[in-house]
């Protein structure tokens, strides 16, 4: 393979001495790895505390290139996840390349270069994923597309809705049941609730029982009335407000 050092001895026995020790060495340290998708790395790097890595096999056309790849590449700065270059060479992609991918869990980057047949037909039973680019550019996107699919997802409260409790109803088998009014947004059942008391938070939930007239509903919506109930909590009041809110989660980008 292109980048491959020669080494020359005196005699043919050594050669070959010197031969089937390095496949003796190669056989022996050999990683028994499990297949390994893109997806499984992402899903094998999703560990919360720990700096995730990217692993990369780099194969390019000429060395200018590589050098250019490896140099854009280091500018890529994140503090969770870290790009991890196990080997670059030029020439076309090998099944040594596929070997060290199936140990190691690596993304193989071909720019300007193919895999061989042997190396393709490996990969495919490998399940290895292989990219082929032409343009640094879409090599470095790419990259940064897959790191932000490694990052934790950014989670924050998002407000959707007032509601005013103008009246409490005690109801057989069902507990306190607050009549109220959205005077804002919409309240939506399964979303999160806090129950304030004078402006002070005094119990945060989710409800129980969200209704309309005498029908379960979704949502209701500003300016409706709408009867409701909290999981394992029944201390309402006349007087007291609701503060609706959801969950969100979004995907953090490089």
């Amino acid at each position: 393979s292109a980048g491959d050092v020669f080494n020359v001895v005196e005699t043919d026995k050594q050669a070959r001495d010197i031969i089937d020790y390095r496949l003796r060495k190669a056989k022996n340290s050999k990683v028994t790895a499990s297949k390994t998708s893109l997806e499984e790395l992402f899903l094998r790097a999703s560990g919360t505390g720990k700096t995730k890595e990217l692993p990369l096999i780099i194969k390019g056309d000429v060395h200018g290139s590589i050098e250019a790849i490896i140099t854009s590449l280091n500018k890529i700065e994140n503090d969770e996840v870290k790009l991890k270059i196990l080997h670059n060479a030029v020439g076309g992609i090998t099944e040594s390349d596929i070997t060290l991918a199936k140990a190691s869990g690596a993304l193989i980057l071909g720019f300007n270069v193919r895999a061989n047949n042997a190396a393709a037909r490996e990969g495919d039973e490998n399940k290895i994923d292989i990219r082929y680019y032409s343009i640094i550019y879409n090599l470095i996107d790419d990259i940064k597309a897959i790191m932000s699919g490694m990052l934790s997802p950014i989670i924050r409260e998002v407000y959707i809705g007032s509601v005013s409790v103008r009246e409490v109803f005690n109801v057989s088998k069902v507990g306190k049941i607050a009549g109220s009014y959205v005077i804002k947004g919409v309240i939506k059942r399964g979303a999160g609730v806090r129950l304030l008391r004078e402006d002070v938070v005094i119990h945060e939930g989710k409800l129980k029982t969200l209704k309309r007239f005498k029908e379960d509903v979704k949502e209701v919506r500003e300016g409706f009335e709408c009867g409701v109930a909290f999981e394992n909590y029944d201390n309402i009041k006349v007087g007291d407000s609701l503060e609706v809110f959801e969950i969100v989660e979004e995907q953090q980008k490089i």
